[in-house]
Order: structure tokens, then sequence, then C-alpha cells
């Protein structure tokens, strides 16, 4: 219910915003259009004036001097006046007074309706043609301003919350990862006391080699735990031996009908913890088995690449469509019936934060199977 009510607040609030720049867009359009028309308005009162002035008389000084003094009060807006024959024989108001600019910014006026024709007489004429002022060229250029802050205002909003929400999210998965690492640790101790008093007995009835080991895997997953949401330390460490060792518990614990291989070198350093290094191995086999249902093959190389270490996955699954690459590493994301969908972003975490590696699918064909990629730094 808080989820929907805060899906409900959101929606609101990009409602309300984009209502907010549809309406200052509008204004801001309706605006530029009486300023257009203002302008046309005083370009009809030069023209007037202009074309008064080539038909005022010497006997009317006040006249001529009224046409001069609304031509001379024209500081903004960009003329320029051709005669018959397409000469310029006036101009005013161009950032740039030279023939070539010129004949460039008249062709550009052209190409508007920004004219007017002054009669001469006598079949002569000359065309008054006419820009935009620099004030509303600017203008012109506000709503896409407008626009632009309007998005960079979105993004820092929205990049606010994503980080406190990431943020959050980090600081639930650490502390529920310590809990849970917590809570096992109790029982745990007590199991260990328990296997060194049946060792004691010498019991052969009893199996107590296995329930060493289940003993110690559960260790191993409280340190697992414990090492979330902290910095992990890495060491130099041989990835292959860690890689098989990891392999041959899982082939201990996996359907026969599985075959796993490793291809490697005899021996590979790279940066890793070990503990949280074969946490990944095992997610990403684990989730190689669900994918091909209990049955098929997964083939593990490890690959020296210089500085870099490569780890690639291999399995004879049902594969994933181009479209999923990135979606599969999303928490919660699973085909399965049952399941959290924590495995690969688990991993993900794990390679990516801890590691400061790379972990992505390099390559998937459906129904023929897919190929994760590990990357990790040499030592």
């Amino acid at each position: 219910m808080r989820q929907q009510l805060s899906r409900h607040k959101r929606l609101i609030f990009i409602g309300a915003a984009l209502l907010a720049l549809a309406t200052t867009l509008w204004e801001t359009n309706r605006f530029l259009q009486e300023f257009k028309q203002e302008e046309r308005a005083k370009m009809e009162i030069l023209a007037s004036a202009y074309q008064k002035l080539l038909d005022v008389k010497d006997d009317n000084p006040a006249l001529l001097n009224l046409s001069s003094a609304i031509l001379e009060k024209n500081h903004t807006i960009p003329v320029i006046i051709i005669d018959k024959k397409g000469n310029v024989v006036f101009h005013r108001n161009l950032p740039k007074d030279y023939p070539g600019f010129i004949g460039k910014e008249l062709q550009n006026f052209k190409k508007t309706d920004k004219h007017f024709k002054l009669d001469l007489g006598d079949n002569d004429y000359q065309i008054l043609y006419y820009g935009d002022s620099s004030l509303l060229s600017k203008l012109t250029y506000y709503p896409v301003i407008l626009v632009a802050i309007f998005l960079l205002f979105a993004a820092i909003v929205y990049l606010y919350y994503h980080t406190g929400k990431v943020s959050d999210e980090n600081r639930l998965w650490s502390g529920l990862a310590k809990e849970t690492a917590h809570q096992i640790g109790t029982p745990l101790s007590s199991l260990m006391g328990w296997v060194e008093l049946l060792k004691a007995e010498n019991n052969p009835d009893i199996p107590v080699e296995e329930i060493e080991k289940d003993v110690q895997r559960l260790n191993v997953i409280s340190q697992r735990f414990s090492k979330i949401g902290s910095i992990p330390k890495l060491e130099a460490q041989d990835v292959v031996e860690v890689t098989q060792h990891t392999i041959n518990y899982i082939k201990s614990r996996t359907s026969k009908l599985v075959k796993i291989t490793v291809k490697a070198p005899e021996k590979m350093d790279a940066l890793l913890n070990k503990q949280l290094y074969s946490w990944v191995i095992e997610n990403m086999v684990k989730n190689a088995v669900d994918a091909m249902e209990g049955k098929g093959e997964i083939a593990i190389e490890i690959s020296d690449k210089g500085q870099q270490v490569h780890i690639d996955i291999t399995d004879t699954g049902k594969g994933i469509s181009a479209a999923k690459f990135q979606q599969v590493f999303q928490p919660g994301y699973t085909t399965k019936k049952r399941g959290w969908g924590l495995g690969l972003s688990l991993s993900k975490r794990i390679i990516e934060q801890y590691h400061k590696g790379k972990i992505f699918v390099k390559k998937s064909i459906l129904d023929k199977g897919t190929t994760f990629r590990i990357v990790l730094q040499r030592s």
C-alpha cells in the first residue's frame, strides 16, 4: 500500500511538473508571437516613413524631419532595402558591414514574408526587407533553454532520489547479510562443539566426516555474509585453484546428468577475495544448472588477458534474449517458479563493487546456451 501511495505521489509530481512546463512554454510562445506582431507593426511605420521620404517635396521640411527621425530611431531591427534591379541601396543594424555578409543576410530575409514594397512611381520600386531584432532572436531560443533547464532539474532530482534509494537498499542489504551471519554463527558454534564430541566417541555408525563438511560449509556461508557491506580484503590468489576447488564441491552436490569441465592453465594469479569469488562461481554454476533444467554441459574457461583474467562460463541451457542481457542482473529477476532472483544480482555486486571487475552476458543463443564472462584484475 505504501509503495502504491509513493508511486501515486511520484505520478502527481511528474504530472504537475509537465503541466508547469507546458504552461510556461505556451505562455512564452504567445509572448513571442505578440512580440513579432509588435515588430511588424514598427516596421510598417518605418516602411511608411521611408515611403514618405521618397515622396516628400522640398517645400515640406517638417514631414522630412519626422520621417528621418523615425528611421533613425530604429536601433535594433536589421533592415535591407534593394532597388528594382536587386542592388542594395540602404541597410541598417546588421552585425557585419561588408558586401558578402549583407548579400547572405538578404537571401535569408527573402526566405520570409518580412518585406514591404515601396512605390517610387513610373513603374519603379524598392523593397524593404527586415529580420528579427537581436532581442527577439535571443527570446526565440528561450523555450529550448527552458526545456534544457527543466530536463537538468529533473535529472538532478532523479539522481538524488535514485542515489538515496540505492543507498538505502545497500544499507538494508548489508544489515540483512550481517544479521544473517550473526544468526548462523550462534548455532554454528554449538554444532562445531557437537562434532568434536562425536569425533571423540569414534562411533562408526555416525558419518562424522560428512557432518563436519556440512558444518564447515555453514561456516563458509557465514563468513561470506559477514563480508557483505564491508570492503573485503583482496589478495593475490590462484584463480585456477580457487575455481577448481569450488567446482569440485559443486560436482559432488549436482546431478550426474550435468557435466562440468574446467579449461585453464596450471596457475594464474588475480586479485580477489577467495570466499566471495567462490560464492560467485557457485551462483553462476547453479544458475546454469537451472537454465539447463538439471541436464546438460557447463564449460568454464579461464584465460590470461595481460592485466586481466577472463572467466567464461558457458551452459547448454535455454538461452537469454538480447533484450534481457542487462535485466538478468536486476534484483528479483528470475524465470523459476521458486527463488528470489538474487544470484546474478549478488554476483554482479561482488565482482563489480568489491573486485572492481566486470560481469556480463558475453553471448547467448535461444535454445542453445549462454556464456557469461567475469573479468578480474591481475595481481
